[in-house]
C-alpha cells in the first residue's frame, strides 16, 4: 500500500513538472526557460505558472481512479497538497 502511494506521489510530482514546463512554453515569450522563470519571479507570477502546471495532476488523479488504483490516487492528492503548500509559501514571500 505504501509503495502504491509513493508511486502516485512521484507520478503527481512529475506531472506537475511537465505541466510547469508546458505552461512556460505556452506563456513564456522567450525560448530561454531561465529567462522566463527569472521574469516570472520578478513579475510575481511564478506561483501562477506552478498552479497551471499542477492541472495535469487532475488527469492523472482521475485516470488512477478509473483504473481502481485508489492508493496511487491518494499519492497524487498528496503531491497536489505539496504543490499547494509550495505555491502558498511563494505567494507569502512575494
Amino acid at each position: 500500500m505504501k509503495k502504491e502511494i509513493l508511486i502516485g506521489f512521484i507520478v503527481g510530482i512529475i506531472a506537475s513538472i511537465f505541466g510547469f514546463i508546458f505552461a512556460i512554453q505556452i506563456f513564456g515569450h522567450s525560448d530561454d526557460w531561465g529567462d522566463v522563470i527569472e521574469k516570472s519571479i520578478s513579475g510575481g507570477f511564478l506561483a501562477k505558472l506552478i498552479s497551471l502546471g499542477a492541472l495535469l495532476n487532475l488527469g492523472t488523479f482521475f485516470l488512477f481512479l478509473k483504473k481502481n488504483k485508489d492508493d496511487r490516487a491518494k499519492g497524487v492528492l498528496i503531491s497536489i497538497v505539496v504543490v499547494l503548500i509550495a505555491t502558498m509559501i511563494i505567494k507569502l514571500v512575494d
